[in-house]
């Protein structure tokens, strides 16, 4: 299979919905990957079978603010520089191009990526959404070592970092990130493809091709998008307040939403950082992380980024099961509630909703 430039539009619709409000804008990531598939050909999709057992696979991502990375456009060198520093020290170029996260900007820049290193696109990431701290995917809870870390900016520097594990490279790669302007390319867990097998999550380019599609073509897309995903509808209405700031190389804030409809009189507040991690209602948790909490247009059930959260908007949340390796002890260890500051035991969103999850639920229910 190959992503060709009809692919493109639907991949970033897929891709802002898993992205739980981060990953970055999907505008800029989707024209970045139409210009390069224009100039240089459909980026092949593989599956890690398709590879040679020691093939290098180096996730690609941009690290830092939302709100930074719309107004400050990326540079077209830094995925050469990060592949030609691969290069260097590994003695052999990469075999493939892998999303770190496949939400948001950073599911869809890397068929940009991707095709401009003439290298094909693995379907596969280490989160099946967004998290905003570099310690959180997939290959740091399966024990792989977080022993490099890669980063190039819009101004040309290239920086190599060896942390001692997870938790540093988080610091590090967020302090260098801030130096940079709170926006920069990163490569994290270069690993070969034999590494990566049960390291990452895998199918979760098709996953956001599917959720991309889902909404194409129907008379009522936000129902076709919530049983695409096995969502649960957690409120419709109208955003009444949004608090939003940029500091320390994240977006923090909460969104206020006022249902509407069957939903009037009820509240709902998001609380962010990059990505929607928790929703309260009259002090009642309704879904918290590691599990996946999606604002949508309810016109039109295009995702909202963070960033893009206006008051007035007319919205529905949307809430579904993630990964089942998040909710693995390692997994809630790293990407729970307690890992965001919230002094609360994690509760699946079919728990707190108390409505079973229809259709596909997370990628291992594919």
């Amino acid at each position: 299979m190959k992503i060709e430039l009809g692919d493109v539009a639907a991949l970033a619709r897929g891709c802002a919905v898993l992205g739980t409000g981060g990953g970055g804008d999907v505008r800029t990531g989707a024209l970045a990957a139409k210009r390069a598939i224009q100039e240089y050909g459909a980026v092949p999709l593989v599956r890690l079978a398709d590879l040679p057992g020691d093939a290098l696979v180096v996730p690609l991502s941009g690290i830092g603010a939302p709100t930074v990375s719309h107004e400050m456009i990326p540079g077209e060198g830094e995925p050469e520089r990060i592949a030609e520093e691969v290069e260097r020290l590994f003695g052999r170029p990469p075999g493939a191009v892998m999303s770190s996260e496949i939400g948001g900007a950073n599911g869809v820049a890397p068929v940009a990526w991707a095709a401009r290193l003439r290298l094909p696109l693995l379907d596969a990431d280490g989160m099946g959404r967004a998290f905003p701290e570099v310690q959180m995917v997939s290959m740091y809870v399966a024990g792989l070592p977080a022993d490099l870390v890669i980063m190039s900016d819009v101004a040309g520097n290239v920086v190599t970092i060896r942390p001692v594990d997870g938790l540093w490279s988080e610091r590090l790669a967020r302090a260098v990130c801030v130096a940079a302007g709170s926006h920069a390319l990163m490569a994290d867990y270069v690993l070969t493809a034999e590494q990566a097998g049960g390291a990452v999550i895998e199918g979760t380019v098709t996953r956001a091709l599917a959720v991309g599609r889902a909404t194409e073509g129907t008379a009522e897309p936000l129902e076709a998008l919530r049983r695409e995903l096995g969502a649960a509808r957690l409120i419709t209405g109208k955003l009444t307040d949004v608090e939003r700031r940029t500091t320390g190389g994240f977006v923090r804030g909460t969104a206020t939403i006022e249902g509407t409809g069957d939903d009037r009189g009820r509240t709902l507040t998001v609380e962010l950082q990059n990505e929607n991690l928790v929703a309260v209602e009259d002090g009642r948790f309704r879904a918290m992380v590691p599990d996946l909490i999606t604002v949508v247009d309810t016109e039109t059930a295009i995702a909202v980024q963070t960033e893009g959260l206006r008051y007035g908007q007319r919205v529905t949340v949307l809430a579904w099961p993630c990964d089942p390796l998040w909710r693995t002890p390692k997994g809630l260890e790293t990407a729970g509630p307690r890992a965001f500051g919230y002094d609360l035991d994690y509760v699946p969103v079919e728990d707190l909703t108390g409505a079973p999850a229809e259709g596909p639920v997370g990628v291992a229910g594919e």
